[in-house]
């Protein structure tokens, strides 16, 4: 890869998802935090693009998925803008220079602006963290091979709720060429 022409993605790393005292913690989502961090320093050190994709919702439920839809209303509402919940963890909270996308879905790519914005800054490479890997992580990654990105997935830097899952969905994207590595691995040069 070259330098300039990657981004990093950091998926759904907000209270609501990495809080264990979160009602919506996904069990693997803590753990990620020190391995993203790791990546972020030397994304930030070479001053490649990051970009945080996160989830919100409004407090009225109107815009979330149909089959979270009741849930939601009846109190179980995550990911509502101006709670601590929807807030990206304090480690991992954006620098003023990178870039913030906010998806209403699971793919970071549905109906935001991720692609125009990769594609005019020339960006072909991505490298993706976050949480978690069956939703946001696998939808990201999906829609970002169909749209002719090379992708590559820091397995120690995103997580699902258990380790059955994880490798799972490992290995449903190394067939279809996603690269998945850990990030002592991962290539910064």
């Amino acid at each position: 890869m070259e330098a300039k022409n990657k981004a990093l993605f950091i998926i759904d790393m907000q209270n609501d998802f990495v809080s264990p005292t979160s009602p919506f913690c996904i069990a693997g989502a803590q753990k990620t935090v020190p391995n993203i961090l790791a990546v972020l320093n030397q994304f930030r050190i070479r001053n490649d693009l990051v970009f945080h994709i996160v989830r919100e919702h409004r407090e009225d439920g109107s815009d979330i998925e149909n089959f979270r839809y009741v849930d939601f209303v009846q109190g179980r509402k995550y990911a509502v803008p101006g709670t601590k919940g929807c807030e990206i963890v304090e480690e991992l909270k954006p620098k003023d220079y990178e870039y913030t996308i906010i998806k209403k879905r699971f793919s970071g790519f549905m109906n935001t602006e991720l692609d125009s914005i990769l594609r005019r800054l020339q960006i072909s490479n991505i490298v993706m963290t976050g949480t978690q890997y069956p939703n946001c992580v696998r939808a990201t990654a999906f829609d970002a091979v169909a749209l002719g990105y090379h992708v590559t997935i820091i397995t120690d830097a995103t997580s699902a709720q258990t380790d059955k899952i994880a490798n799972a969905n490992i290995i449903d994207l190394e067939n279809i060429s996603v690269h998945c590595i850990r990030s002592s691995e991962l290539q910064y040069g």
